[in-house]
């Protein structure tokens, strides 16, 4: 009956129905016109179905089958009541000839006879209240709708017309000419969002089309999800600051972040960009990569082209990785690039080891850090059709074994095991579906990961020069100390050159911020890097370690810091930056590369084929640092002189502290190299003579005494030196460690 219907509909147009035609016909032209009595003149008692037009939905742009959208044009009064009248054939619905005083034919009006039901009586499964929600926006409802009736099939589509112009006539007059992207567009026009949801869920019911009803209701709960979500990440992942130890407040990210180069390679090796020293670039293995953004690492082209489910993100300590996440995180909430992930979740390590010692599954675990996605169906998280992102941030601080051989096996997100069973098999990409999993590093994950797992990797390098500049005119909002502080970095080539670490950048900029709010705007800012230095170390090693590993025992902690030191200063003193893994003395490299981050391991090949695993300092300068501090430390704890073959000859030169034996020892050695060997390590350890260092560093002390006039005796004893040997191409350096003592 349906079918038959449906075509009565196709060979008369709806308005023929409207009009009535399409119920009974005519066949000749007396039975249709009559001739009244008088003329109507403005007797409206003929006019029929005269409706108040409903209003369109508030805000609603309509929109063209190609996509594109107009405003409806203004002034238009919404409220005001408008004639429609149907036409049955070419003549108007009501009509008169005149011929000079010729007769008057006016139209017949019909009663509407078996009139479908009405809009009123039309019973909706669901009241559109209860669905009422901010989320439901006209894109959404849009695509939803459209989404939906893609689903049904040429005849399943007719008849879906069918049955909404049975009950909504006047709107729908020409349903059987009107494409999707009509029918969905005319019905937002016509009618709220949440009416619009329930009309096409009631009648795709009514017509058996159970599949769909629910599709359109798990999409609208996925939007309420995903729209509760948003809010939470833009509550946690909105600013920046305080959690840097940063002294200045917390602020918008988008008003700090700067772009990081981030490349679709790893094993680019360290930064070896030096002051003073050229030093040979080493042999990483990959080819130039490829530099990406945050959009186009959430592009749907970038998911296609990696075609894993594992993203593995490399990089150093302080190289931007946690800042990187952040951005993303935030960039797809307010959807600022074009992706199909439904949703992203980003799990911290340091959030995780709350699951520790209990059985969990990947979804408990999201349940618990987002009560809001318990109202997703199970289905979601292993449907095709909901693409999630899950953001593992820090696998450096996780500190379980990774036993890719032993762990037991699972394949379903609802599937419970131990947090290690969880990761280890997020690791080998199972639990994942259509999912992505991201996880970050400072290690390069191919260490730690099966051999048979295929992934991609991007690694974090910190900024560029450009990106130098951007970071701090966007730190400081005063201009004039944004061009002094830029000025002032770029002249302390060291301090430009580590300023490729967002860390170093802030340790930077809170180090000016601390001179211009004690001194005012106009004071002088610091020559010395040895402040900095010591402040990224204790940022290392003390605030950033806790994360990754218990807080060391003082003594181990100075163990540690001294035994690295004295490999720091051996290398240096052979000119050596990066050794092989397998050369690496009884240090925990685990320490040193993982918990402190002063350490760095990549890739290298020599020649073809031959891959090495290879260590090296986080940068060169350190390295330097590194090696003064044990000097310095050594001489401090134990009266020991790392330079005791000189000791003789500078007790012979030089009366004073007995601390300065090892300051003259170390002038001598750093003389003794053309290269410019010692050059910064002896600028580093003056720096350590300043009162403010010495505080700094007095956690690493077995006395907490400050040296008296220490800096006094070490620059008295540079100036002499450099009277000795004016002429001297290598007293340039003698000057810089003056700047550095602040004389």
């Amino acid at each position: 009956m349906m079918e038959e219907s449906a075509m009565s509909s196709a060979s008369s147009s709806i308005g023929d129905a409207v009009s009535g035609r399409g119920e009974a016909g005519y066949d000749d032209e007396e039975d249709l016109f009559y001739i009244p009595e008088a003329r109507p003149s403005l007797d409206t008692s003929q006019w029929h179905f005269v409706d108040p037009a409903l209003s369109p939905a508030q805000s609603y742009q309509t929109m063209s089958s190609e996509g594109s959208a107009y405003v409806m044009e203004d002034g238009v009064d919404e409220s005001s009541t408008r004639v429609e009248l149907q036409r049955a054939d070419s003549f108007s619905s009501s009509y008169s000839f005149d011929s000079d005083d010729c007769e008057k034919k006016t139209l017949k009006v019909h009663e509407k006879e078996g009139n479908p039901e009405s809009l009123e009586n039309l019973e909706l499964i669901q009241d559109p209240a209860e669905i009422r929600h901010p989320c439901l926006t006209v894109k959404f409802t849009f695509q939803t709708l459209s989404e939906t009736l893609k689903m049904l099939s040429e005849e399943e589509l007719r008849t879906f017309k069918w049955t909404l112009w049975t009950y909504y006539q006047q709107i729908f007059s020409s349903s059987q000419n009107m494409d999707i992207v009509d029918i969905v567009d005319r019905l937002l026009e016509r009618f709220s969002h949440e009416e619009s949801v329930q009309i096409t869920k009631t009648l795709l019911y009514k017509m058996g089309k159970q599949k769909e009803v629910e599709y359109v209701t798990n999409m609208c709960i996925r939007n309420q999800v995903r729209y509760d979500l948003c809010n939470t990440l833009r509550k946690k992942y909105g600013a920046l600051g305080g959690d840097l130890d940063m002294e200045e407040e917390k602020r918008p990210i988008d008003d700090l972040y700067v772009d990081l180069n981030v490349l679709s390679n790893t094993n680019n090796g360290p930064n070896i960009e030096h002051e003073v020293l050229t030093i040979p670039k080493p042999h990483t293995k990959q080819k130039q990569g490829v530099k990406l953004s945050v959009a186009d690492i959430l592009s749907l082209k970038m998911q296609e082209e990696f075609r894993t489910t594992l993203l593995l993100v490399a990089g150093v300590a302080g190289s931007g990785k946690s800042v990187l996440i952040r951005k993303l995180v935030r960039d797809w909430v307010e959807e600022r690039a074009p992706t199909e992930l439904a949703f992203v979740f980003p799990l911290a390590f340091r959030e995780l080891r709350q699951f520790e010692g209990s059985d969990v599954s990947l979804v408990k675990i999201i349940h618990t850090l987002y009560p809001e996605t318990t109202r997703l169906n199970k289905e979601d998280f292993s449907s095709y059709d909901c693409r999630m992102l899950f953001i593992f941030d820090g696998l450096d601080e996780y500190n379980e074994p990774l036993d890719f051989s032993n762990t037991m096996l699972i394949s379903d997100p609802h599937d419970s095991g131990s947090l290690n069973v969880v990761i280890v098999n997020l690791l080998r990409g199972r639990l994942l579906y259509n999912s992505v999993g991201m996880f970050t590093s400072r290690k390069h994950i191919d260490a730690v990961i099966p051999w048979d797992t295929h992934y991609n990797e991007l690694e974090v390098l910190g900024f560029c020069d450009p990106q130098k500049d951007e970071f701090f005119r966007k730190r400081f909002k005063d201009p004039s100390r944004v061009d002094r502080v830029i000025e002032y970095v770029k002249s302390v080539k060291t301090l430009h050159i580590m300023c490729h670490l967002p860390l170093f950048c802030s340790l930077v900029a809170d180090e000016c911020q601390r001179v211009f709010r004690e001194q005012g705007s106009q004071a002088a800012l610091p020559r010395s890097i040895t402040y900095v230095y010591t402040k990224l170390l204790l940022e290392l090693v003390r605030h950033r370690r806790k994360f990754r590993a218990p807080d060391l025992d003082p003594d181990k902690e100075q163990e540690f810091l001294l035994k690295l030191g004295k490999l720091a200063l051996n290398w240096l003193e052979h000119r050596t930056f990066q050794i092989h893994k397998l050369d690496w003395p009884e240090i925990s490299d685990k320490e040193a590369i993982m918990n402190s981050g002063l350490c760095m391991e990549y890739v290298v090949t020599p020649y073809v084929l031959c891959n090495e695993d290879t260590v090296s300092f986080l940068h060169p300068t350190i390295q330097e640092y590194l090696a003064a501090l044990y000097a310095f430390l050594s001489f401090r704890n134990q009266e020991k002189n790392v330079f005791e073959h000189l000791k003789a000859k500078a007790l012979r030169m030089f009366k004073g502290h007995k601390i300065m034996e090892l300051y003259k020892a170390a002038v001598e050695k750093s003389l003794q190299y053309d290269g410019g060997n010692m050059n910064i390590f002896l600028r580093f350890l003056c720096g350590m003579a300043l009162e403010k260092n010495q505080e700094l560093l007095r956690i690493f002390c077995k006395s907490s005494a400050k040296v008296e006039n220490l800096k006094d005796d070490v620059a008295s004893l540079i100036r002499k030196k450099i009277k000795e040997n004016p002429s001297s191409n290598r007293t340039g350096n003698l000057h810089q460690c003056l700047e550095e003592l602040g004389v």
